[in-house]
């Protein structure tokens, strides 16, 4: 079993990912989008969808920096051990809760707004848990288990078991001991990460992929709808108006 989740899971997860986005680009293209729905509520949306992407996306660079980067590196750079898992635990932290707290916004918007919940697809609903379990369980490790073993032992290292393990991905060598010795929280979070990524490719997250710097920083659609009254004053035209709409507009 520890060959199957620590060697072998790993590279189909790969696999998956890579052709199933191979897939969904060459043969579903007008599917490859969030499907937006702004249009339907958008005050909500507003401060949800910034605190959610940008705290994903500091939560994937905090990822790649305990994973990618060694030990040995931080060391020479000055960082000692408890510095940098003093700064782990702060920025990820907050970019973990406020990750979270963007993601419970977005699922709340899309309850409680008939016409978002009613675009809302099974595989969304999925998406939804799974990404949802894998930012509980970062959380836990992060905050909860790490600051329990700090207490008790001195804290848990992760850069000593899961990063070689991660790196040993890469040259085909997979260091199933480092893993197997990780406890179960970390591997109960690395399970579910690779869930995460098996699936990404056939949901709405594969909108990540297409210019995800350009995305963050895109501006924001302009809706509008008909003006009930029509354009006033003389010599107006009988052609109805278009005014830019909010909700209560589109309600009206």
């Amino acid at each position: 079993m520890s060959i199957v989740l620590w060697a072998v899971l790993p590279y189909a997860m790969v696999v998956v990912l890579v052709g199933g986005t191979i897939w969904r680009y060459r043969y579903d293209q007008f599917g490859w989008t969030t499907r937006s729905s702004q249009l339907y509520e958008s005050r909500l949306l507003r401060f949800a969808s910034p605190l959610f992407h940008f705290g994903l996306l500091f939560v994937v660079l905090g990822h790649l920096m305990g994973l990618v980067v060694p030990e040995s590196f931080t060391s020479a750079l000055g960082l000692s051990e408890n510095g940098y898992h003093a700064l782990a635990l702060t920025l990820g932290g907050v970019a973990g809760i406020g990750t979270l707290a963007g993601i419970v916004l977005l699922i709340v918007r899309r309850r409680t707004t008939g016409p978002v919940f009613m675009a809302t697809t099974r595989n969304d609903k999925a998406m939804y848990v799974v990404l949802v379990a894998s930012i509980l369980a970062g959380l836990w490790v992060t905050l909860v288990f790490n600051a329990i073993e700090r207490a008790s032992v001195g804290g848990y290292d992760y850069r000593a078991t899961v990063g070689p393990w991660f790196r040993s991905l890469f040259y085909f060598q997979p260091d199933i001991g480092k893993m197997t010795a990780a406890p179960v929280d970390y591997r109960i979070h690395t399970l579910i990460g690779m869930l995460l990524l098996t699936i990404f490719p056939f949901t709405r997250l594969v909108h990540a992929f297409t210019a995800p710097v350009h995305y963050l920083f895109r501006p924001y659609l302009v809706y509008r709808s008909r003006d009930a009254a029509g354009p006033r004053g003389a010599g107006a035209s009988t052609a109805r108006a278009w005014s830019p709409v909010g909700t209560r507009d589109r309600n009206r």
